[in-house]
């Protein structure tokens, strides 16, 4: 949610979090897998960059940093209408190459910033619980350490238990915002513009549906596995529109 979004909130949803620490965690509703047949689409929240619980994760990272250490749970430090605040995570998680487990349970997440390809020392990650999360960025297949992790796989696109389908995007490139890279190579994205494309992968315990973001046809060409549109999912495949 923007800091600039004047529309009032709906209720938050309030849970005992055995999971994420101290007190009740509040979370946004998410209604993307109510009905067969219904479009998905990206949630499209804004970070408001001034809420105090972001400022205390922006802290966090920091902190962590700087210490070197191996374990990192923010949500813990957070009270629980601080965690509602977090819809994404700062790109700064790019400093935090000496983490090994990445503790995220019950958080309100919407989307991982492409920055956690920079966790190089990354081996579990678990982010279960987040029921907002639908995908991650295709950057997380650089965290060539990761060997474990915890997702809530019934809250992804394409899901085996339910295969709610993924939201489409364009043949055409896409706007991205600034300072973006390719997935693929890495090279900045001087335009401010890339390919997009979803990829199924197994990434460490899970099947995750992965965002590609590519400088051109040939980066998405390079990525293995097939690359696709969104759209209704093949129940043989677990893909959804081919970009052929």
């Amino acid at each position: 949610m923007g800091g600039d979004d004047q529309r009032p909130e709906p209720p938050a949803r309030v849970y005992g979090n055995r999971f994420a620490g101290e007190g009740p965690s509040a979370v946004d509703r998410c209604d993307c897998f109510a009905g067969p047949g219904r479009p998905v689409e990206l949630h499209t929240d804004r970070q408001d960059t001034s809420a105090p619980g972001w400022l205390r994760l922006l802290e966090l990272v920091e902190e962590a940093a700087a210490d070197g250490r191996e374990v990192f749970r923010p949500l813990t430090e957070l009270a629980p209408d601080e965690r509602r605040q977090i819809v994404t995570l700062p790109p700064t998680i790019a400093k935090l190459t000496e983490v090994r487990h990445f503790l995220l349970y019950g958080s309100n997440l919407v989307r991982i910033p492409p920055e956690i390809g920079a966790m190089t020392g990354l081996e579990q990650f678990d982010p279960y619980t987040s029921y907002r999360l639908h995908w991650f960025p295709y950057e997380i297949t650089r965290c060539a350490g990761l060997r474990d992790s915890t997702v809530s796989t019934r809250a992804l696109y394409g899901n085996f238990k339910y295969r709610p389908p993924f939201p489409r995007v364009s043949r055409r490139p896409q706007p991205v915002p600034a300072g973006r890279r390719c997935s693929v190579c890495d090279t900045e994205l001087a335009d401010g513009r890339a390919l997009w494309g979803w990829v199924s992968r197994q990434v460490a315990t899970d099947v995750l549906p992965l965002l590609v973001q590519a400088c051109s046809a040939a980066c998405l060409d390079a990525v293995p596995g097939p690359v696709h549109l969104g759209g209704p999912v093949d129940p043989e495949t677990g893909q959804g529109q081919t970009r052929q």
